[in-house]
């Protein structure tokens, strides 16, 4: 029955009953059929209250309308018509309810910040995954659960989308959901209705300001900050400017972790590992959590962040040590500061940097390894700001002690226009520089240039499996490329070897 569905909704019935049979909640109209409620949204592009024709055609018999619209024409009378304040919270709700309020069978954790997000909620799910439990995993890099993986669009997925997959988790068996939270996911209504048993932040900057984004840096923080007075514990960065704003306004019991400031949970400097068959931290822990080196699989002093936020959160799930550490030390995140390969002579990983800052940060923290030669493969994107290209070969020739420079996803430019814009840059810093044009070339170039103590670093594409050419996606990923190029120089080696 839709009346159900509707508790915690306000709505007011324009016409029609609540006492009807529903099957689904839709948005998208191609998807209406008898037994379906339609939810109408004003979008930044698309206003789904035009498609109400098209929807009662296809058997829809009950609609979810927004405030203030008035129909051109007259609705059925055996149509059940609901007024709301916002579309958008409406299908929130709706979803949860529809399928059976999922996330209620689950502890539920949400990370959000500007960066380090996805890394946080990987080490979170190492964690776990390491001490036994199953769990599923929400964020930029998809949806997982267990083994499977969804592709997404978005960070947080739509509502429904993001309820679907609660109950796909819960029937799966898994007990915990760690995901993001993008500030988007709050201000476009979809994890309205959802109540987190815990939520970390882990910093704030300008960013995703701009049209169909966020007015302004205010607006921006606002929406960071309203995940707080949804959750029953907050963690919180105390190194973060921003940090003791949220927290004061904050409706959760509130902790603290960090390098710098007074904090709850904090750690000495990290040591910078690098050894034959590892590349990350270790970390000294203090305070409520309490760790003696504690390594931790992914370079960056960031990282360390990183980890004492999901430390935090540790110790109030009251996990074994063993399985802590071990965690730790195996967490990998796909395409961001990826090991992909690493023995006594050289390191590769792939990064999902493609800008000048995130490059920049990438390369001075991967110097702080002091590898005897940093080398950088990347290229640009193509129809993208030409600057980004100059920048990013001023850096590079500047950090790096050899850039590769290669294709990227060109789209609908030429490769070598691209690669001519990153050399004015290179050329301006003096960079030691190749090109290579073909990317697969270029990383097997590099592999097989490696020398001992080098550090290689495969950039801009990440976790993306694909090359965009000409509007066309050809299947590519970075790392199974780099193991390919492992395997193949040292079947090379072994041959001329035996030829000698």
């Amino acid at each position: 029955m839709l009346k159900d569905w509707l508790e915690g909704l306000s709505c007011t019935l324009l016409q029609g009953s609540v006492e009807i049979s529903v099957q689904d909640v839709i948005y998208d109209s191609r998807k209406a059929a008898p037994n379906t409620v339609f939810v109408c949204m004003k979008g930044s592009v698309r206003d789904s209250h035009e498609f109400i024709p098209d929807v009662l055609k296809a058997g829809c018999r009950a609609l979810v309308v927004e405030r203030g619209f008035i129909p051109s024409f007259p609705l059925p009378q055996d149509v059940t018509v609901l007024e709301v304040e916002n579309g958008r919270r409406a299908l929130a709700l709706l979803a949860a309810a529809r399928f059976g309020h999922p996330l209620k069978r689950m502890t539920a954790i949400a990370v959000t910040g500007t960066k380090g997000k996805t890394t946080t909620t990987h080490m979170i799910c190492s964690v776990l995954e390491h001490c036994g439990k199953k769990v599923g995993m929400i964020g930029t890099n998809g949806v997982r659960i267990g083994s499977e993986h969804h592709p997404t669009k978005n960070t947080t997925p739509e509502s429904y989308e993001l309820q679907q997959y609660f109950a796909k988790m819960a029937e799966a068996g898994c007990t915990y959901v760690v995901m993001e939270v993008s500030s988007q996911g709050v201000k476009m209504h979809r994890v309205d209705g959802i109540h987190f048993d815990y939520a970390i932040f882990t910093n704030i900057s300008p960013d995703h300001i701009g049209p169909n984004e966020h007015a302004d840096f205010a607006e921006y923080l606002s929406c960071k900050a309203e995940l707080f007075q949804h959750c029953d514990i907050g963690f919180f960065n105390a190194d973060d400017a921003h940090s003791r704003e949220i927290m004061q306004g904050a409706a959760c019991e509130s902790h603290t972790f960090g390098l710098e400031q007074p904090a709850e949970v904090w750690a000495e400097e990290p040591v910078y590992l690098r050894e034959e068959d590892f590349v990350g931290l270790s970390l000294q822990v203090r305070g409520r959590q309490e760790f003696a080196s504690l390594k931790v699989g992914i370079p960056g002093r960031f990282n360390a962040y990183n980890a004492l936020a999901a430390l935090s959160l540790c110790e109030f799930l009251n996990l074994p040590e063993a399985g802590i550490r071990e965690g730790m030390e195996a967490v990998r995140v796909n395409g961001r500061m990826e090991i992909v390969y690493s023995c006594d002579t050289y390191s590769v990983l792939v990064d999902y940097a493609h800008n000048a800052v995130s490059m920049e940060s990438l390369l001075k923290t991967l110097r702080q390894y002091q590898p005897k030669r940093l080398v950088c493969v990347f290229g640009c994107g193509g129809n993208r700001a030409k600057e980004r290209r100059y920048s990013m070969g001023e850096i590079g020739g500047a950090l790096a002690d050899l850039c590769i420079v290669t294709a990227d996803n060109s789209r609908f430019e030429k490769v070598e226009d691209i690669v001519a814009d990153i050399e004015v840059g290179l050329h301006k810093s003096k960079g030691r520089y190749q090109v290579i044009l073909d990317r697969r070339e270029a990383i097997f170039a590099a592999i097989r240039q490696a020398r001992q103590g080098d550090i290689i670093a495969v950039i801009g594409k990440g976790h993306e499996d694909y090359q965009e050419i000409c509007g066309v996606r050809h299947p590519f990923l970075d790392s199974r490329v780099i193991l390919e190029a492992v395997e193949a120089v040292e079947k090379e080696r072994e041959q001329g070897k035996e030829g000698q």
